[in-house]
């Protein structure tokens, strides 16, 4: 019986990112499709904040809009190329629902929590949830009550995860983490890192992890 090729794969995100929730997708998608070696793949959530300077109330969607893109109508024409991707990946995003662009330092001290209290399943969970919670339904995901919620639905205990906001646990980490990745010259998001040797920028197709997953099955044979 051949054994299963192991992977461990640092991915950058930001829950607040359409283009990381497609690179997300794309890869679940690439490891349950791989006609190669069965894998065994464990993901580390690392932090990249689009929005490092954000303030912890957020910022109303329109002002967001018109500071990032100059307005509604062209941040419309990008969101459309978006949405069609997202369509092609099986999500559909729901970006008219957002009425605040959040700071996701606290969800991202949440997704920590959560990965080294209750491991790498629930926390891909809780990340899916985040994503949906934020895309799908338009919830502010930088309030407490809102992350707290939406751990529940993933199990995570809620006096666990006030217990940490009410804490400085993990600030320190994700404000490190977050500069260290463009330090490493990541300019956007998502980055995915393999075995710390092999990196894809950005949301790959499901073909570009399959040849990667080549790349280190062979590396590993040789």
């Amino acid at each position: 019986m051949t054994a299963p090729l192991n992977i461990t794969l640092d991915l950058f995100a930001d829950p607040i990112c359409p283009w990381c929730y497609i690179g997300k997708r794309n890869l679940e998608k690439a490891l349950d499709t791989y006609e190669g070696p069965a894998l065994d793949c464990r993901i580390n959530w690392r932090t990249f904040m689009l929005n490092p300077g954000m303030p912890p109330e957020g910022m109303h969607r329109g002002a967001y809009l018109e500071a990032k893109f100059g307005g509604a109508e062209n941040a419309g024409a990008v969101y459309g190329r978006i949405r069609q991707a997202g369509l092609a990946a099986g999500i559909d995003f729901h970006f008219e629902k957002i009425q605040r662009t959040p700071s996701t330092r606290s969800a991202h001290r949440a997704v920590r929590h959560v990965q080294e209290t209750g491991g790498y399943g629930q926390a891909a969970d809780f990340v899916e949830r985040l994503f949906r919670a934020y895309f799908f339904d338009g919830q502010d995901i930088g309030l407490f009550e809102v992350l707290s919620t939406v751990g529940a639905e993933a199990g995570v205990s809620a006096e666990g995860l006030w217990s940490m906001f009410d804490s400085e646990a993990y600030i320190d980490e994700i404000n490190a983490e977050d500069v260290h990745a463009r330090e490493m010259g990541m300019g956007g998001v998502p980055g995915f890192i393999l075995n710390r040797k092999f990196f894809l920028s950005g949301a790959q197709p499901v073909a570009a992890f399959h040849k990667l997953f080549d790349l280190i099955q062979n590396g590993e044979a040789g």
